[in-house]
């Protein structure tokens, strides 16, 4: 069985094991793009305050929120860590939108995937997940994450090698999916797919493995007489 078939397969695994995910936890497509880029690097509980922030000054707006100077944007953004970094980003998307496409999210999310996503990437401070994660749940473009808790799974099955990069993990999810045809039907997969492998990870595939109840311990009992990798 290839590794796209066995990914396919322990998507199917996790949909029934915890049912639909609903993502991403955000009130609006400009709360979604927020949430992306304050999420790297710490948990999301930080992303909470920091949405909290914003949203108690009443800048969850687009020209509020693009106007605002970013030394205010940067203290309210503060719990989420790396406030200088994360704010110049902010301010960076912002602008494209508005230069653009005249300030609509939803005109932008019309762009073509491939654009949009080489837009994204020249914004400094914009890798490929954080890409991604615009392009999927703020756009809804057929966009697959790539995460760390993916790494962990795709490695611990034996699914990709070791030094895997993100191209190679995203184009295996991509073979795994490769007869969806519907770029709204895929771009649902992706989304509940990562959702799924998000949960699996908080639950069982952190640092140290916990795999004695993990809704996947049967491939790995099938493929890897239930000893994950190293990893």
């Amino acid at each position: 069985m290839s590794a796209a078939t066995r990914l396919r397969n322990l998507y199917e695994t996790l949909a029934t094991h915890y049912g639909p995910q609903h993502w991403w936890p955000s009130q609006s497509l400009l709360e979604t793009i927020i949430g992306a880029c304050l999420t790297q690097g710490t948990a999301w509980t930080a992303v909470e305050r920091s949405l909290a922030n914003l949203r108690q000054r009443n800048l969850l707006h687009f020209e509020a929120l693009r106007t605002l100077p970013i030394d205010e944007l940067r203290e309210l953004i503060r719990p989420s860590g790396f406030m200088q970094r994360k704010a110049a980003t902010l301010h960076a998307i912002l602008d494209l939108i508005h230069t653009h496409y005249n300030g609509s999210i939803k005109a932008f999310a019309r762009t073509p995937l491939p654009e949009a996503r080489k837009q994204l990437l020249a914004i400094s401070g914009i890798g490929p997940e954080t890409a991604d994660a615009i392009l999927l749940y703020a756009l809804h473009q057929p966009a697959m994450v790539v995460d760390e808790y993916l790494r962990r799974v795709a490695i611990r099955h034996g699914l990709a090698p070791s030094r895997a990069s993100y191209a190679h993990l995203q184009q295996l999810v991509l073979t795994a999916f490769a007869e969806e045809q519907h770029p709204a039907t895929l771009a649902n997969h992706y989304n509940e797919f990562h959702a799924l492998i998000v949960q699996t990870g908080k639950d069982h595939c952190r640092r140290t493995p916990d795999c004695a109840q993990c809704p996947l311990r049967a491939d790995l009992d099938t493929h890897l007489q239930g000893k994950p990798l190293a990893y």
